[in-house]
């Protein structure tokens, strides 16, 4: 049996994110998200307020809580 030293496994957790209007938003979030797991990767669209973080080994918690400390809203 083997046994994973990872919690979380690196998997896409979809955020849907209230308040990005512009590019200086999008990188905001983005660094937020890199600043709670720095090797995850982001995708956003802007329109539809659509956050997509890959490779994420952090709790979803912990990066909606990254992104909510930017001043934006998480949807839960």
């Amino acid at each position: 049996m083997t046994t994973n030293d990872t919690p979380y496994a690196a998997a896409t957790q979809l955020f849907d994110v209230q308040g990005m209007t512009c590019g200086h938003c999008e990188r905001a979030v983005t660094q937020a998200v890199q600043s709670a797991d720095p090797g995850a990767t982001v995708r956003i669209d802007r329109s539809t307020g659509r956050v997509e973080v890959g490779n994420a080994t952090t709790p979803r918690a912990a990066l909606a809580a990254a992104i909510a400390e930017e001043g934006y809203t998480v949807a839960p």
